[in-house]
């Protein structure tokens, strides 16, 4: 089993620290994420709602550059956790690596509406780049400032 799989699954992933996208992989790193991308992906298939073998799929798909896939499984995975704010922080990123400008703002909207609060990562995440570049990433900011003021002054 490869090391990162053992890792991920110690760690949790509950709230990724780290964007879930790389510029460039070794060779080695992209053979180790095929194996685990086909291992998780014979889990996953036997057991449609494991969320941890999910999320760890989810993760790896989009290292691979595989950010359609990765979207597939962010959408299920919010399925299977409705109000979940991770889960639709997540679903923002894939949304946003997948062009979907409008669906991106929404999810994010809705990981902030469902609890999610570090803002700091949301203007550093890699994957959220494109919907930060958009008119559409001025909803989530005028809502994001809201909340930490009432007066909208807020600074990053």
């Amino acid at each position: 089993m490869p090391a990162s799989l053992t890792q991920a699954t110690l760690e949790g992933r509950t709230m990724a620290k780290r964007s879930r996208t790389r510029k460039k992989l070794t060779r080695q790193q992209i053979r180790d994420l095929d194996i685990e991308i086909s291992f998780l992906e014979g889990l996953v298939n036997r057991a449609p709602s494991y969320l941890e073998a999910l999320k760890l799929l989810s993760d790896d798909y989009l290292q691979r550059g595989l950010f359609d896939l990765g979207l597939q499984t962010d959408e299920r995975i919010a399925e299977l956790e409705p109000g979940d704010p991770q889960a639709f922080f997540n679903l923002s990123c894939s949304y946003s690596l997948n062009g979907q400008l409008a669906e991106a703002a929404d999810a994010l909207s809705l990981a902030i509406d469902y609890g999610y609060v570090d803002w700091k990562w949301i203007t550093r995440e890699q994957s959220l780049e494109p919907l930060r570049l958009s008119l559409n990433y001025e909803l989530v900011l005028a809502k994001i400032q809201s909340i930490l003021t009432p007066s909208g002054s807020w600074e990053v």
